[in-house]
C-alpha cells in the first residue's frame, strides 16, 4: 500500500503511528495550503517570494501540528490506558487545541479549540463505534462533460419507443 493512501482507520487504534500521522497531515496540508493561499492573495498580500513562502508556513505548520499533536496523542492514551474508547480522542483533541493556543499566544483559545476539538474528537469515535456517519457521502450529480450522448439534459421525459413522426393511414 502506497504511503500517501494510507488511511486513519487502516490499523487499530494504538498501532501503526507513522501511517496515522501521515493519513491525518494530509488533511492539515491541503486545509493549510488552501488557507495560506486565502491569506495571501486577499489578506496580507507578502511582497517577494520569501515573505509568501513565511505565510505559507506559518499557516500550514502549526494545522500539521495540530494534527501530529492529535494523533501521537490519542495513540499514546491508547496505549497507555490500554482501552480503545472515546476518553482518548477527547484527550488528543486538547492537545491538538494546546498547539493551536501556543501558536495563536493564548491560553484562552487554545482551551477551547481543545474543547472544540475534544468533542469533535469523540463524535467522531462515536461514529466509528456505532456505524454512522456525520457527514455521509451522497452521490453528486455531474452535469457535462466530453460524453453527454449517455446524459439525458432535457427537461422532459424520453420519447416512448413506438414513437413515429407520422401516422400512415391505410386507404381501402
Amino acid at each position: 500500500m502506497s504511503l500517501l493512501r494510507s488511511k486513519y482507520y487502516d490499523h487499530p487504534d494504538g498501532e501503526d503511528a507513522f501511517g496515522k500521522i501521515v493519513a491525518t497531515n494530509k488533511y492539515a496540508v491541503s486545509a493549510g495550503l488552501a488557507w495560506s493561499m486565502f491569506d495571501v492573495l486577499t489578506l496580507s498580500k507578502p511582497q517577494g517570494y520569501l515573505p509568501t513562502l513565511g505565510r505559507f508556513a506559518y499557516n500550514t505548520g502549526p494545522l500539521m501540528g495540530m494534527a501530529t499533536a492529535f494523533t501521537l496523542t490519542t495513540l499514546a492514551a491508547t496505549n497507555a490506558r490500554g482501552k480503545d474508547d472515546k476518553i482518548n480522542y477527547l484527550i488528543g483533541g486538547f492537545a491538538a487545541g494546546g498547539v493551536f493556543g501556543a501558536w495563536k499566544h493564548n491560553h484562552v483559545a487554545g482551551l477551547c479549540a481543545g474543547l472544540f476539538l475534544g468533542i469533535a474528537g469523540v463524535i467522531k469515535k462515536m461514529s466509528i463505534e456505532q456505524g454512522w456517519e456525520f457527514f455521509p457521502d451522497t452521490p453528486l450529480k455531474q452535469y457535462g462533460g466530453v460524453n453527454i450522448a449517455e446524459n439525458d439534459w432535457t427537461i422532459m421525459a424520453d420519447r416512448p419507443k413506438n414513437w413515429t413522426t407520422e401516422k400512415k393511414e391505410e386507404k381501402a
